[in-house]
């Protein structure tokens, strides 16, 4: 029965792929609190400039949930605290008045632009101060066949939940994932911990694929073609479990992103297709030897 579904969702992304995919997007809320670019708590304005880049790369570095900054000032008049934390830079323009030399009433000041800096810190490192929640998020409601496959993996590899990313880890062998309400649907949060799971398979202990056991780097080829296995193992398990078509357009999506950096050769996809077989029944074995 799984080999007709694992059939039958690898030739609905091809379809999907040789349709024309739409743009791939992330299936959960970047922040907890729904704000999508780096925000000041106080006055709820967003930062301008290389300020974002500057504090969305900190955020994504040190795994924040929260958008929202402030000075320590701002945590001190609000009645927080920070001890240990460490803070972000950000930068400012400041014009400081120069006499002009040959002043007329028209222009009796020059101003001279002065780069000036504050540091910030993330709510997230805040005590003391209540974290708004996200407006208008859906709420999380289990799907039985995909919890019954989620709860008998995690048998043999840690899932925990916080943060703005998804990701497996295996140095640690282990998953990261935001939290549940921030996903678009319960579907989606269960693709994209088939995602992980399949990624997990790859450990040395389990399958041991190249994509996981051995060192590459972001956007190469062997990672891009383990991005692909990842997703084509998702798509399949959300098949298993007749969810599919919630999600395969996205999965369609996201793997023509990655094929975009494999010169494009649908081809992959049914190599992919072979991994990801072997990966979706290591993770339903339990479940498939108990309905033996």
């Amino acid at each position: 029965m799984s080999n007709q579904v694992y059939g039958y969702v690898t030739e609905k992304i091809m379809q999907e792929l040789e349709r024309g995919c739409v743009p791939w997007h992330k299936p959960w809320k970047t922040s907890s609190d729904g704000i999508r670019v780096p925000t000041s708590f106080t006055s709820k304005k967003p930062y301008r400039g290389v300020n974002i880049f500057l504090l969305a790369l900190a955020r994504f570095k040190a795994g924040y949930d929260s958008n929202y900054w402030l000075t320590f000032k701002q945590i001190q008049a609000l009645g927080g605290n920070v001890k240990g934390q460490h803070s972000e830079m950000i930068v400012f323009w400041k014009l400081l008045e120069k006499p002009t030399k040959s002043p007329t009433p028209e222009n009796e000041t020059d101003y001279i632009p002065m780069l000036r800096y504050y540091r910030v810190f993330n709510l997230d490192q805040v005590e003391g101060i209540k974290k708004p929640s996200a407006q208008n998020l859906p709420m999380f409601e289990p799907i039985a066949e995909a919890e019954t496959i989620a709860t008998k993996y995690q048998d043999q590899i840690e899932v925990t939940h916080g943060g703005a990313r998804a990701y497996y880890q295996p140095s640690t062998d282990s998953i990261r994932m935001p939290e549940r309400d921030s996903f678009d649907g319960s579907a989606e949060y269960y693709s994209t911990l088939f995602h992980e799971f399949t990624h997990s398979t790859g450990h040395k202990s389990r399958l041991n694929r190249p994509g996981i056991t051995e060192t590459h780097f972001f956007g190469d080829e062997v990672y891009s073609k383990e991005e692909l296995v990842a997703e084509m193992g998702a798509a399949m398990l959300c098949g298993v479990i007749g969810i599919e078509n919630k999600t395969i357009k996205n999965s369609a999506s996201y793997i023509k992103s990655w094929l975009g950096k494999l010169k494009d050769d649908q081809k992959l996809v049914i190599h992919a297709a072979a991994a990801a077989q072997k990966a979706a029944d290591f993770i339903l074995q339990n479940q498939t030897k108990e309905s033996d």
